[in-house]
């Protein structure tokens, strides 16, 4: 399983400091830039580079995204099929696990500006970690979202 990772520029300093963890935790990990802190960058131009890897293999890939609030990232890649993305910016652990189990998903949003570096390790670690469950009626659901996508 290959994590793509990217940002924007809120979100560009967690990115940072995820992706050695991530390799830590024995996954192979791909920085899709931005490389270099701009002020001035867009989160959709960098979004979209995730989104269409994962949209591609979604059953090989599966994406970090990382803004100031995680919520625009996650529409940006929502927008891209096979992509189902969750956002996390603080709250409880248990939205994390069943974005997992429930709806699959493939990438993760994650609002830089309101939570910590702990708080966001701990949730990617749970996202990495917590399989889809396969139960019919999950999947079943999917496949009626992937109808409208």
């Amino acid at each position: 399983m290959k994590i793509l990772f990217t940002s924007d520029h809120a979100g560009f300093e967690l990115k940072g400091k995820l992706i050695p963890f991530v390799q830590e935790l024995g996954y192979e990990v791909e920085d899709l830039g931005p490389h270099e802190l701009n002020q001035d960058d867009d989160y959709p131009d960098f979004i979209s580079s995730v989104a269409q890897k994962v949209s591609a293999e979604p059953d090989s890939t599966r994406g970090i995204v990382i803004g100031g609030s995680g919520q625009g990232e996650a529409m940006v890649a929502n927008r891209f099929n096979n992509v189902r993305a969750a956002t996390f910016y603080g709250c409880s652990l248990e939205v994390i696990k069943l974005s997992r189990e429930h709806n699959n998903a493939n990438v993760l949003s994650i609002g830089a500006r309101f939570i910590n570096e702990n708080e966001a390790q701990e949730a990617v670690k749970l996202w990495l970690e917590t399989q889809f469950s396969e139960d019919e009626r999950h999947v079943r659901r999917i496949k009626k979202i992937d109808q409208h996508g």
